[in-house]
């Protein structure tokens, strides 16, 4: 993947309005999506989602997921499995 920061700082505490991350394939031909860090959590935005209408994702709840190999492979088969 190509992930770059969209605007970016030097020395910047993430906050309300977070970063954005812009996602794309590794040519860069392809758009993805964004991903937006703020100090509560993720939001992905799939395609041209707009961020209030992407899916959060709290850090205690990443923290969860990623913190077990097993609980993230669960996830990763629900998430497939789901049209």
């Amino acid at each position: 993947m190509k992930v770059s920061i969209k605007s970016f700082d030097v020395a910047m505490d993430v906050k309300q309005k977070g970063i954005e991350l812009e996602v794309k394939s590794p040519d860069g031909k392809q758009f993805y999506g964004d991903c937006f860090v703020t100090m509560t959590g993720l939001t992905w935005c799939s395609g041209k989602t707009k961020k209030e209408n992407g899916v959060k994702v709290k850090w205690e709840e990443l923290m969860e997921l990623a913190g077990s190999e097993d609980k993230l492979k669960a996830a990763l088969k629900a998430a497939r499995e789901t049209p």
